[in-house]
Formats: structure tokens, C-alpha cells, sequence
């Protein structure tokens, strides 16, 4: 009888709020792993203390110790020390300033690096294909994430992740509800623009991201 193994997702929160857009997302991309048997985890960068990465060139270094692993010692160490575990990743993130958070930023220096190898294809030292989803969110519409090129920094990760890990897709959710009450802030948003788009479009983000779940749950 053929034994069949059981996969393990790790999720990873780079938002400092661990029940707002970019978590909820995140479970339901877990939701959808789990209902066709994967394991799954949360892990909440903003939970941990720990740098980017700091250049110290050990995971380069011939015949070293830390040859294609991260030799930089924090709370961190413990997570890229189980990445090779789990048969696949995603990742969340909102976008700050056009671009993802700094915790969520360092720790793709220290996730990737380490496995990109200084040749002329920028191999990969990653032992096995990992599939890689990342979920984006944002306050701002789709017409103002153009302005700012977001989408090219979408792009720029995927093309990283893609080269270490062998595959990746994203998930881009604009336009987010922000605060519990708009009236309490000073803002120019349109308050009952954006609780109708929480209502309507938000529940249809959320089955993105377990349709996402599911897909990844299928890749080998």
C-alpha cells in the first residue's frame, strides 16, 4: 500500500497586525491547504527579534561552515533553519511606502540570499522545489499601485523567488479597509466607498487566497 505524505505549509506574516487584511488572507490560503490535507502553520515576523542580512558573506565562504545557510545567530535562525521542511511557503505582506514592511524585507535577504549562488545562471543551492505563494495588500486602489510601480516590485520578488525556489505566484489585494473606524483618522478616503468594497470585494480576496491554498497543495 502506497503511503502518501502528507504536506506542510508555512505561512508567514510580515504585517504588524496579526487579525487585520493580510493575516485573514493568509489563514484562508491555509484553510484552502488543509482541506485537501495539508499541515499548516502561522509564524508572525513582528512576533520575533531579528535583522536583515547583515553581509558577512559566511554562506559564500568555500568549504565554510555555513556554506548556503545563513551563519547570522537571532529568533530568526530557528525559522530558515526549517524552510527545507516544509513543502511549501507563503508569504504576506502590506505594502509600506511601496513596498513590503521592513521585518517582511529582511527576512527575504535572509531567506534568499544564502541559497543564491555567484555564477553565471544565479543557481540555486535550495535542495528541492518549494512552491512559493505571496499575498500583497494594500490601502491603495490598482491605479495608484501603477503610479508607484508597485507592481514591479511584485514582479522583482516573484522573479527572486521563483530563481531560488522553482516556483512562485502572488496574489495582489488593493484598495484594503484600514481602520476600524475612518471617522477617528485623518484621511481623504471615501468611508462609504471603502465599507462597500470591505463588504463585496474583500470576501472574494479571501477566496483568492484559499483558491491559492488549494493550488499549492497540488504542485510537487
Amino acid at each position: 500500500m502506497k503511503v502518501v505524505k502528507k504536506m506542510k505549509f508555512l505561512a508567514i506574516n510580515g504585517s504588524p497586525r496579526k487579525q487585520w487584511n493580510t493575516a485573514t488572507l493568509l489563514n484562508k490560503a491555509l484553510e484552502g491547504a488543509s482541506s485537501e490535507g495539508a499541515g499548516a502553520e502561522l509564524i508572525h515576523l513582528y512576533d520575533l527579534n531579528f535583522k536583515g542580512c547583515t553581509s558577512c558573506f559566511e554562506c559564500k565562504l568555500k568549504n565554510g561552515e555555513s556554506y548556503g545557510h545563513c551563519a547570522f545567530k537571532d529568533e530568526l535562525s530557528p525559522v530558515l533553519d526549517r524552510i527545507e521542511k516544509f513543502d511549501a511557503l507563503i508569504l504576506g505582506s502590506p505594502i509600506y511606502l511601496g513596498t513590503v514592511t521592513g521585518e517582511m524585507r529582511s527576512f527575504l535577504e535572509r531567506l534568499i540570499f544564502p541559497y543564491l549562488v555567484y555564477d553565471a545562471n544565479r543557481s540555486s543551492l535550495f535542495p528541492k522545489k518549494l512552491p512559493v505563494g505571496f499575498i500583497y495588500t494594500m490601502g491603495a486602489n490598482e491605479s495608484f499601485m501603477k503610479d508607484l510601480s508597485i507592481d514591479r516590485h511584485i514582479h522583482l520578488n516573484e522573479m527572486f523567488l521563483s530563481r531560488i525556489f522553482g516556483l512562485s505566484e502572488s496574489l495582489v489585494v488593493t484598495d484594503t479597509y484600514q481602520f476600524d473606524d475612518y471617522f477617528k483618522y485623518v484621511s481623504s478616503f471615501n468611508v462609504e466607498e471603502k465599507a462597500k468594497r470591505r463588504r463585496e470585494v474583500f470576501p472574494i480576496d479571501c477566496q483568492k487566497a484559499f483558491e491559492m491554498g488549494v493550488r499549492l497543495s497540488k504542485k510537487e
